[in-house]
């Protein structure tokens, strides 16, 4: 077996050799001309900017919490969710610690059948939440977001999801943004991975968070071209919400509200400073159908729905074009390019497709370190987020393939089936309904 091993490796090495500069970047197209200027050159240059005018950023934003604090208003936290109940007593215990403390909380339960009702309306009676409304019948997250939405008496309504825990300045920095620009009417907050030491498969969505959220939503919110307020985290203000008509039904209505936002003219911006900590899915089938829900909604709203952002019209605003089509291109149609890049790469090279491979996975492991890089440059815990290291290798395997073939799937199910209106995330009555009015 050694003998063999040595034996492949000489091969691969005396086929390294053989290459040219040309050969490879030719052979490894995608990779240089596709990834490398968006997910590695873009984002350094938008971070190295930032970095340099980090002095009068934070001036600006000390500023700005003047501002906040001088007028303190009323937030309503608006907590949907079924069978939250063992969440609902730390996520009170854990708000009693903001530095921002003019908040009320609002917790609608979705037809829960734990013992939500009993712990909230204990809550409720001693005083450590607000509001506690039971629907009878279960209609979804949007149908519980928006019911309590029409209680919310705040200024600005955040919106959190029950197993959520927030940094004790997390609620005073997501208010911040709009205090640095009245424009602002949304702002997301940067979630991270709670339960990053749990398996493999949570350490990688870690590493993943880091990059595509904290990162890569940094990078789209100063480009103005930022797309989605995370569901587990976001600020919306109240009036604009009502006057974009709230939430509507459906997986993927974080996306969908932040784009009626912006279609009604307005901004939306990401607060990375603004932490809240998560748990994600721990088994790989669990955190595939997670991924698969996630990218139906890609087709379901911002092809359908919202396509009228990508044509030229009386409302056509450039930002909001070039946020869909950034999104569209990255995390859709360049998946079905890839595949055949593959393919192309299999019929082109298929005495040595395992030597090219491997290529592409060591030059993918060296760029993987450039992007921790990068993490720990705007990362507020740092040091924690060393841990995560070690799983830069696989880095590459599991988004490259494993989530890119979940998205893919989850694409063509949605573009021929429409599979989001079964999916079992949202009660059968409202997906029926959200479908009928659909047509």
């Amino acid at each position: 077996m050694l003998t063999e091993f040595l034996i492949q490796a000489d091969n691969f090495v005396e086929w390294l050799f053989s290459l040219s500069l040309s050969n490879i970047i030719n052979t490894y197209w995608f990779l240089f001309f596709v990834e490398l200027p968006r997910y590695y050159l873009l984002e350094y240059l938008v971070i190295g900017i930032m970095t340099l005018r980090h002095r009068h950023m934070e001036e600006d934003k000390l500023m700005a919490l003047h501002f906040l604090r001088r007028e303190n208003p009323l937030i309503s936290i608006l907590v949907p969710g079924k069978n939250e109940g063992k969440h609902i007593y730390k996520l009170a215990m854990s708000l009693k610690e903001q530095t921002y403390r003019n908040f009320e909380v609002i917790v609608v339960d979705d037809g829960s059948d734990d013992d939500t009702y009993l712990i909230c309306t204990d809550l409720e009676r001693n005083g450590l939440i607000d509001h506690y409304f039971r629907l009878n019948a279960r209609g979804g997250k949007a149908a519980a977001s928006n019911y309590g939405a029409q209680y919310a008496r705040g200024k600005y309504v955040i919106n959190l999801d029950a197993d959520s825990s927030l940094d004790r300045d997390a609620l005073e920095k997501i208010l911040i943004p709009f205090y640095l620009d009245s424009e602002v009417k949304a702002v997301g907050g940067c979630v991270k991975v709670r339960n990053y030491k749990e398996s493999i498969c949570s350490s990688l969505q870690a590493l993943e968070y880091l990059k595509r959220i904290q990162v890569g939503r940094i990078v789209t919110s100063e480009l103005g071209i930022y797309h989605i307020i995370s569901g587990a985290f976001g600020a919306f203000d109240r009036e604009v919400l009502q006057r974009v008509g709230y939430w509507d039904i459906g997986p993927g209505l974080d996306g969908d509200l932040t784009q009626k936002v912006r279609k009604a003219g307005y901004k939306v911006k990401f607060a990375a400073d603004a932490i809240c900590m998560t748990n994600v899915p721990v088994k790989w089938y669990k955190l595939y159908h997670q991924r698969i829900r996630w990218s139906r909604s890609l087709v379901r709203f911002r092809i359908r729905k919202h396509s009228d952002i990508l044509l030229p019209n009386r409302n056509w605003n450039f930002l909001n074009w070039l946020s869909n089509m950034e999104n569209i291109m990255y995390d859709c149609v360049l998946n079905f390019l890839w595949v055949f890049y593959i393919i192309n790469l299999l019929m082109t090279f298929h005495s040595h497709f395992f030597e090219v491979m491997l290529l592409g996975y060591i030059i993918r492991v060296f760029f993987s370190q450039f992007a921790f890089l990068l993490v720990l440059i705007v990362s507020e815990r740092w040091r924690e987020d060393l841990f995560l290291y070690r799983f830069t290798p696989l880095m590459s395997p599991y988004t490259g393939y494993f989530l890119r073939l979940a998205r893919t799937a989850a694409q063509l199910q949605e573009l021929f089936f429409m599979r989001s209106y079964k999916d079992a995330w949202n009660p059968k009555k409202t997906s029926r309904y959200a479908q009928l009015e659909r047509m």
